[in-house]
């Protein structure tokens, strides 16, 4: 049983709930952390989530998003996770931003970070279908098209916001 980190609209941890009961309450919010990954160009790695994922599949998202676990520390999240999917030591990421994301389905609360690596990868085929690097004018032309996932699409001005205010 997948046991998620429940956290307040400000981010400050409340205590855990199965991942079936987070999936479908907006009421429980969860942790979640993102790790945007950019190569020295400038480019942004994005990952095709899996065509067997429960909520978006198929659709390009961020380079590693994951649950943070009842309990667990959101930097154990993240190494967790860029290990998981991507198969890639996130220890070099900064921390960006963090923001609370509703919708009919779940609320998260994402800490998002960047990381500057060029690969390789090695992805995790149960998770993600496929990854590569877009230009931000590759990714702004998939806005609206429905094949982004609706997070990243909202998170996509943050992360510009941030990675120009850290440049």
């Amino acid at each position: 049983m997948e046991m998620f980190q429940l956290v307040d609209a400000g981010g400050r941890p409340l205590g855990s709930a199965e991942r079936s009961s987070c999936h479908g309450n907006p009421a429980l919010i969860h942790a979640v952390v993102h790790l945007h990954v950019l190569d020295r160009s400038g480019r942004l790695y994005l990952q095709r989530r899996s065509l067997s994922k429960d909520t978006n599949p198929g659709r390009w998202d961020t380079s590693v998003g994951g649950h943070v676990a009842a309990g667990e520390p959101v930097a154990d999240a993240l190494a967790r996770e860029a290990q998981e999917e991507l198969g890639i030591d996130a220890a070099g990421a900064r921390p960006l931003f963090t923001y609370l994301y509703r919708n009919r389905f779940e609320s998260e609360y994402a800490h998002c970070f960047a990381l500057v690596y060029d690969g390789p990868f090695w992805t995790d085929t149960v998770e993600i279908a496929e990854g590569r690097f877009f230009t931000f004018a590759e990714v702004d032309a998939m806005k609206g098209t429905g094949t982004l996932t609706p997070m990243f699409e909202h998170e996509l001005p943050m992360l510009r916001q941030a990675l120009a205010a850290h440049a």
